[in-house]
């Protein structure tokens, strides 16, 4: 468990997942971002945002990374406070927001929502990688 060695925690149940395929991510919390250059390879960027309570919300808020090119890697819906009229998603796309396919993917999201904010950039998992056949 390479996440436990390198914080020096200790493991407590092995294998405790359902499915062999199953991915516990860890996220770690700063003060200060770790800022990653736009020209990285393989970069993945998170964020949260919340559609608005209309007809093809959803739709309209990822269009702009269908037209812009841009590969979306992860999205999870929860509602927010237990209300049917507020629905949040978590995401993950490829790519830094400072370059100008996920900036202009991003800036009509935030056209169709109505809130957006980016949680981080890192890079990409090697295991996603070594799956699409990106691995250095």
């Amino acid at each position: 468990m390479p996440a436990a060695e390198l914080s020096g925690l200790d493991i407590l149940r092995r294998n405790a997942e359902h499915a062999a395929h199953t991915t516990t991510r860890f996220c770690l919390a700063a003060r200060a971002p770790a800022r990653q250059s736009p020209e990285a390879p393989h970069l993945t960027t998170t964020f949260l945002f919340r559609a608005r309570n209309v007809p093809a919300a959803l739709y309209k808020a990822l269009g702009g990374f269908a037209t812009n090119g841009v590969n979306m890697t992860k999205l999870e819906s929860d509602m927010v406070n237990g209300q049917f009229t507020a629905t949040q998603f978590l995401c993950d796309v490829e790519g830094h927001p400072e370059q100008p396919k996920l900036r202009r993917a991003l800036e009509e999201l935030e056209f169709f929502s109505r809130e957006c904010r980016i949680l981080g950039v890192y890079p990409a998992a090697a295991l996603r990688l070594e799956q699409r056949g990106d691995a250095d």
